[in-house]
């Protein structure tokens, strides 16, 4: 199988995470924060290791700014639900997933304000509406850091300067980022967004993709001067005799038993993308892009959406490794099923968990069919999936015209 689909979960691991998770099952670990014993002490370790690389990686000033969760969908709902209020403002974007969209719309029926900025013809965000829909009364900028539609990037430093710009009396709209899409792929430094002391207020990641951690680890970064609100309460192995959740980071937002065995592989996840080296993750998937784009967008009746302008040096803008496309007015799960069914190539067709992203671009019925490279995508992957495409796109053609 070729596997194209990494924008929604990462297909392989490296062999480190493998390692770490089969380590953590085999060896017997306890519950961290749940006893003196060496078992528990071993587990506490793990998920102290975990939270200082991940702070390290996006640029936290502390381990404990790092709460831990299931995925990104509950770090953002967490986000979501713990610092907005009835009467509040926040804005939002229609690039944004239902991870972001769904609280959002909830706590709109709960009395918050919600205004949604619009796309431009390529989908990429129109940050003169964002100028314009940011303003002192606003509570927080909800967006994604790149669409996991269309790969358009965001500019996180001009978000900031928006940001910094709407401040009223000492107090700014806080910057909850989505780095879904990013986490992993891209250099983070929430501390700094703009050189200019821009930064992110909250981040919310997912292990899964890009991070080429295991399923069901994820988390939310919150600057020390923030409080978010818990999402849920219950265990937390310390002041079991108050009635309410500690208040302490990141004891606030993790109730209940860690994903402990899912954690030791996220670590190493970490431990492998820095040795590695970000740089060189980023180059990799950024020359796939170029290769597959240049292969297929030739192509007749193909349609990609997204803003793939080129740079200066000739190479394509900054975007995540994801292109979503239509072959004329076919459907994009008939495409996505002649993909794998006749050559073994996974993507993703149909809306992408994005709906105002489809309906910008009017394909709520047809869909899109998402091609996602990775670290362990070839380059000799992509040139028979291109290939693949340019065979259907002929065979197709071939039966209209009969």
């Amino acid at each position: 199988m070729i596997y194209l689909d990494n924008a929604a979960t990462s297909n392989k691991k490296p062999q480190c995470v493998i390692d770490a998770v089969v380590q953590a099952l085999t060896e017997g670990i306890g519950n961290s924060g749940r006893g003196t014993s060496e078992a528990a002490l071993e587990a506490s370790r793990i998920v102290y290791r975990a939270r200082k690389q991940t702070a390290g990686l996006f640029g936290f000033p502390d381990p404990s700014c790092v709460a831990f969760t299931s995925n990104s969908t509950e770090a953002l709902n967490t986000a979501i639900m713990g610092t907005l209020s009835p009467g509040d403002r926040v804005v939002t974007t229609a690039a944004e997933h239902n991870s972001v969209l769904r609280p959002l719309f909830f706590q709109k029926n709960n009395g918050v304000q919600l205004d949604i900025v619009p796309l431009d013809e390529n989908g990429v965000i129109r940050y003169d509406s964002l100028k314009g829909a940011v303003t002192a009364d606003t509570k927080a900028v909800v967006i994604t850091q790149a669409s996991n539609v269309t790969g358009n990037y965001t500019d996180l430093a001009a978000v900031s300067t928006i940001i910094r710009n709407a401040a009223r009396n000492g107090r700014r709209p806080l910057l909850i980022v989505d780095a879904s899409q990013t986490a992993g792929s891209f250099a983070i430094n929430a501390a700094d967004t703009d050189g200019q002391g821009g930064r992110i207020d909250i981040l919310c990641f997912t292990g899964h993709k890009a991070l080429m951690g295991p399923q069901g680890t994820g988390g939310i970064c919150v600057m020390p001067d923030i409080h978010v609100r818990p999402l849920k309460r219950g265990g937390s192995g310390i002041l079991s005799f108050e009635p309410d959740q500690p208040d302490s980071m990141p004891v606030r937002l993790e109730a209940g038993t860690m994903n402990v065995h899912g954690l030791a592989g996220l670590a190493a996840a970490v431990d492998f993308i820095k040795t590695t080296g970000l740089k060189k993750i980023r180059t990799h998937e950024q020359n796939l892009l170029e290769q597959f784009y240049e292969t297929v967008a030739p192509l007749p009746g193909i349609r990609i959406y997204g803003d793939f302008h080129k740079t200066a040096g000739g190479h394509l803008n900054e975007r995540a490794p994801v292109i979503s496309l239509n072959l004329g007015n076919h459907d994009a799960a008939k495409i996505s099923d002649i993909l794998f069914d006749e050559y073994g190539i996974a993507t993703r067709a149909g809306a992408h968990c994005a709906p105002l992203v489809h309906r910008h671009f009017g394909t709520v019925s047809q869909g899109m069919v998402r091609f996602s490279f990775g670290w362990f995508t070839t380059e000799q992957e992509i040139s028979a999936a291109a290939a693949a495409l340019e065979t259907i796109q002929k065979d197709l053609s071939e039966v209209h015209n009969e």
